[in-house]
């Protein structure tokens, strides 16, 4: 089992594995997830394999993974070998007006916290973790940059943004001479999708890679929830807790999980692993984030990038997963586009040049 091999983050040289380690399971603070001892064996295991992306954020278990995953790593003297992200913008329950948001006093109060509870004097990746609706995208880049010049931040990302919003800090980046992004993460696996219909093309064009968070839904896809026993694991615990993320038992999402099954069974492989392997091999996707609690549960995540899936199946997996196309994403749908060329053939360039759309002249097929 070996995961020693790296995909450059979006257009930066950074070079991370293609399934990264997420550390949200380090710590029981928030009803599930690892103890310690667990923890340990989870971190110790992916690194022996030879991945080297571990993530997290200062809000995940109340700074308990943060503070675990830099004892980790300063204990496999691992710091210069490993690649080291985390994330701010959600308010630690401190009742401090600024103590959440992505305004400049919370962002740098944010990264000292996170490089204390690290062990670390620098972070490689550094994630807005949320779009806080107030803050002018101008005063983001500019800090960002700013911790960068410091040495403090080696690369920066964004997660969970409006695309225009993403958008706009890349171009204020690259019109001010700051430092780009070099990573969107963003929630993408078979039973979300909705991601296609903006960030895909986004990334490409403006040199952003795709971290992919909950490519198994929150466990939905790994094979251990039945239609008809809803009542353990991390979703039914998140059943009410009012986070979208987490809400994932519906009649689409269990018949996208049947179709998951059966072409699971002829390939011969666990669903989780078909589920990564179907996300890894998206368009623009860097890195694909795994979570574990366990080690068996990890080293089952780790052999995912280690078949191909058949052309057909593969098919079956996006026909039963694709997302609806509302307005005004219709407009882009292959028998709309045929409808703009008259169905003449456009776009065809030999590889290497820039990424056109190929139209068929029977409107079936977008490349």
């Amino acid at each position: 089992m070996s995961i020693d091999r790296y995909y450059t983050l979006g257009r930066s040289g950074l070079r991370v594995s293609r399934l990264s380690l997420g550390t949200m399971t380090f710590g029981t603070e928030w009803g599930w997830g690892a103890d310690k001892a667990d923890a340990r064996a989870v971190f110790d295991l992916y690194l022996d394999a030879g991945g080297n992306f571990f993530d997290t954020a200062d809000a995940y278990t109340n700074g308990t993974s943060e503070t675990w995953l830099g004892e980790f790593v300063a204990a496999r003297q691992a710091r210069h070998h490993v690649v080291l992200a985390s994330k701010f913008t959600f308010n630690l329950g401190d009742r401090n007006a600024n103590g959440g948001g992505n305004g400049r006093k919370h962002i740098l109060q944010a990264v000292e916290g996170s490089l204390k509870r690290l062990g670390t004097d620098f972070l490689d990746v550094l994630y807005l973790h949320a779009w806080d609706q107030i803050t002018p995208a101008e005063e983001v880049i500019r800090t960002l940059d700013d911790l960068v010049r410091a040495g403090k931040v080696r690369h920066l990302g964004l997660s969970d943004v409006p695309a225009w919003y993403a958008a706009r800090v890349q171009t204020l980046a690259e019109w001010r001479g700051f430092e780009p992004i070099s990573t969107l993460q963003l929630q993408y696996s078979l039973v979300e999708r909705n991601l296609e219909h903006e960030y895909t093309r986004l990334a490409i064009e403006l040199g952003m890679g795709l971290t992919a968070w909950s490519p198994l839904a929150s466990g939905l896809l790994s094979g251990k929830y039945r239609k008809d026993d809803q009542a353990s694991g991390r979703l039914a615990t998140m059943q009410n807790s009012g986070n979208p993320a987490f809400q994932h038992l519906s009649e689409r999402n269990w018949q996208i999980v049947a179709t998951l099954e059966d072409v699971a069974a002829q390939v011969d492989r666990p669903m989780n692993q078909v589920a990564l392997n179907w996300v890894a091999h998206r368009p623009a996707v860097s890195s694909v984030l795994v979570g574990a609690s366990r080690p068996d549960q990890l080293r089952s995540n780790l052999q995912a990038l280690d078949f191909d899936i058949p052309a057909e199946l593969h098919q079956r997996l996006d026909d039963a997963s694709a997302p609806a196309a509302p307005f005004p994403y219709y407009f882009f749908t292959n028998a709309m586009q045929g409808m703009i060329y008259g169905g003449a053939t456009v776009g065809d360039k030999p590889a290497g040049y820039h990424r056109g759309v190929l139209i068929s002249g029977s409107g079936s097929g977008v490349s």
